[in-house]
């Protein structure tokens, strides 16, 4: 299998009212009722934001700046998926946000598992 291609800065503009969302990515709309969800993370470690894009074959916020932008291909298997994720992960910003995490512990590989949970909090939508 082929690795997935290194993230990159598009530019991006989401135009969303309840039921409807325009997005754009460098200048060109996404054909409409391609998309059915989307999630904009951003931390002020990172320079850029990650937007994920939940997408289907054929149907208020605005945004608009640069982001990465990473498109899964639905036919990729899981371990490829959450390797891709994690080779998208700051390194930096996951240590620095274990180490906040009101539930750290003191004990042996607490901060391991602060790592983990930071992740798993990541993956879900939650945090970074």
């Amino acid at each position: 299998m082929t690795a997935p291609a290194e993230p990159s800065a598009h530019g991006v503009r989401i135009d969303a009212q309840p039921g409807h969302a325009t997005i754009s990515i460098d200048g060109t709309s996404l054909p409409p009722g391609q998309v059915v969800g989307y999630e904009l993370q951003h931390d002020v470690a990172n320079a850029l934001p990650m937007l994920v894009l939940h997408l289907r074959e054929p149907a208020g916020a605005v945004w608009e700046g640069l982001a990465r932008v990473a498109v899964a291909d639905p036919q990729q298997d899981t371990g490829e998926q959450i390797a891709a994720f994690l080779a998208g992960i700051n390194a930096a910003a996951l240590e620095g946000a274990a180490l906040e995490r009101d539930d750290l512990g003191d004990e042996r590989y607490a901060l391991t598992a602060a790592m983990l949970a930071t992740l798993a909090d990541w993956a879900r939508g939650r945090g970074a």
